[in-house]
């Protein structure tokens, strides 16, 4: 098998780990970083740092290269709560409800909701070198190649086959679990409803093993993947060719693998093939989560996912698109020429755009209902009506952008003022007071979020999952976006220290100068504390860097 360097390997593991947790949306642009919050990025500075990270359903683990862990998403069951002293770590796991650590000296911290026992360690609590987490129960590698597993147990998940010797790798599927062993096959244990645990025969040369919520992934040593278990979504149709992968990994009805020319491969439940050549966009849409339209730089608009209706069918001429917007089922582009070209689901003539079909300068996406800004301020909305959400009230004027989700609509004013109307059903249409100095506006199916002239966000509607508890300091803000459990806001880059558009050696002075600089006093270090320790180091020099030359 093809040698992957440390740190890449660890950072591929980190990819595939983020990109299966199942509530979670996270999004960096190069020049700025990310402040989330609700269903599973709460108020997380994912920068960098890290050096591995587990995910859950509703909850995800990062580990830091100090030794730290941190913790976000849903907390219901204390399982980001990561217990104290939170130092030491080399392994996380992020089960269903609760979390396993795994520290230097051998031993295991778990915390989180402990129904089944899966937070009561064994004793003793020794010479563990591996963990893993299923949706009840727990497993932890012995360094004497010895598996111990606890929590639920009425599938048998955690009866570990005799002889519980000679394993290297653990893992856990929902109610499953899998051992590598030192020969090269594959231990599987627990319930087999969906075939999770009939491993393939020849049962040997394996390098690898992964665990899908009751599906199972083995690695061969030639390259290739055998899979096996529940079927239902494809996440057992390993694509052609299947040689060449190092890496392996399995979400709930989903997978991912790495090639060894650095290439990844998905298959199962609404992966989709990302369009080649992955580069070029300026713009992205997805409304619905399960289609998504990218706006190249050469107004080429690339679109892929559920195609039920026609939704990513793109009418020619496939040029000289401006902008892109995505409803439940239909898709949505403003050209240059200030027209709008509409197609997917008609059902409610959310495709028939109101003559004249020119001035347009922006466009907005409900369900099934859609908004157009003209040049003059005024804003065209059509589709869908059931809820007054086309009924733009008077004045229609003055308006310089529009928003809209579900069956309700939003144009901010040129005063900064927000106007709401449509279906208000969670007080996503309640404006804060006061209503003034708002520069953007973004909205999901039960929330909405306003951003501020000085940089603040207020967000209202429902507050289930914190998706409208703003972190702080709520400033500093450029950008907003709003999912449907969870927000997110882009910071200005604060190595920007001059705050003249670039990280240069301009702001490289001001950090040397106050280089160790007590910064306990207020603004005593003018913004060369970047992760506000109290003091100018190596640690605020890393983050520097990490932005050099940046625009």
């Amino acid at each position: 098998m093809p040698k992957i360097r440390l740190k890449k390997a660890i950072l591929l593991m980190a990819f595939f780990s983020i990109f299966f947790s199942q509530q979670s949306v996270l999004a960096q642009k190069t020049s700025g970083k990310i402040v989330g919050w609700g269903s599973q990025v709460v108020g997380v500075d994912l920068r960098g740092g890290f050096t591995a990270v587990s995910a859950g359903v509703y909850h995800s683990l990062g580990l830091r290269d100090n030794g730290s862990i941190v913790a976000w998403g849903d907390n219901y069951y204390g399982q980001c709560n990561v217990p104290s002293p939170n130092i030491g770590f080399v392994a996380v796991a992020a089960g269903y409800w609760h979390s396993l650590g795994l520290k230097a000296d051998g031993s295991i911290v778990a915390w989180g909701g402990n129904v089944d026992g899966q937070c009561n360690i064994p004793s003793p609590n020794t010479g563990f070198v591996a963990v893993a987490a299923g949706s009840d129960h727990s497993l932890g590698l012995k360094g004497d190649s010895s598996i111990v597993a606890w929590g639920r147990n009425d599938y048998g998940q955690c009866s570990v086959p005799s002889p519980n010797t000679g394993f290297v790798t653990v893992t856990a599927g929902s109610i499953h679990s899998l051992g590598l062993k030192t020969n090269g096959s594959i231990v599987a244990w627990g319930y087999n409803g969906d075939g999770q645990c009939n491993i393939p025969e020849p049962n040997s040369g394996f390098v690898a093993v992964a665990a899908g919520d009751d599906y199972s992934i083995g690695l061969k040593v030639d390259g290739s993947i055998i899979t096996w278990g529940a079927n239902n979504e494809g996440q057992c149709n390993v694509p052609s060719p299947n040689s060449g992968f190092v890496v392996v990994t399995g979400g709930e009805d989903n997978s991912l693998a790495l090639r060894t020319n650095g290439s990844i491969v998905a298959w199962g439940e609404e992966v989709g093939d990302m369009p080649s050549p992955n580069a070029g966009f300026i713009d992205v849409s997805s409304n619905s989560g399960i289609q998504a339209l990218g706006l190249k730089s050469d107004g080429f608009i690339v679109a892929w996912g559920y195609n039920n209706l026609g939704q990513c069918d793109v009418p020619s001429p496939n040029t000289g698109f401006v902008d892109v917007s995505t409803g439940i089922d239909h898709s949505l582009g403003l050209k240059a020429d200030g027209s709008i070209v509409v197609w997917g689901d008609n059902a409610y003539c959310q495709c028939c755009v109101p003559e004249p079909n020119n001035g347009f300068v922006a466009i907005a996406s409900g369900e099934n209902h859609n908004l157009g800004l003209k040049t003059n301020g005024s804003i065209v909305a059509w589709g869908d009506n059931s809820c007054g959400q086309c009924n733009v009230p008077e004045p229609n004027s003055s308006f310089v952008a529009v928003a809209a989700s579900w069956n309700f609509s939003f144009g901010l004013k040129a005063d900064g003022s927000i106007v709401a109307w449509g279906m208000n059903y969670y007080g996503q249409c309640n404006i804060p007071s006061p209503n003034r100095d708002f520069v953007a506006v973004a909205t999901s199916p039960y929330h909405s979020l306003g951003l501020k002239a000085n940089g603040s966000i207020v967000a209202w509607g429902d507050n289930s999952y914190g998706r409208c508890n703003i972190p702080s300091p709520n400033s500093g803000f450029i950008a907003i976006a709003a999912g449907y459990d969870h927000s997110l806001g882009i910071k200005a880059v604060d190595e920007d220290i001059n705050n003249d558009g670039y990280v240069d050696f301009k702001d490289w002075a001001l950090l040397a100068n106050k280089w160790l600089m007590d910064c306990s006093g207020p603004d005593w270090c003018g913004g060369c504390d970047l992760n506000k320790s109290g003091k100018v180091d190596l640690d605020d020099m890393e983050m520097f860097t990490q932005y050099w030359l940046w625009e």
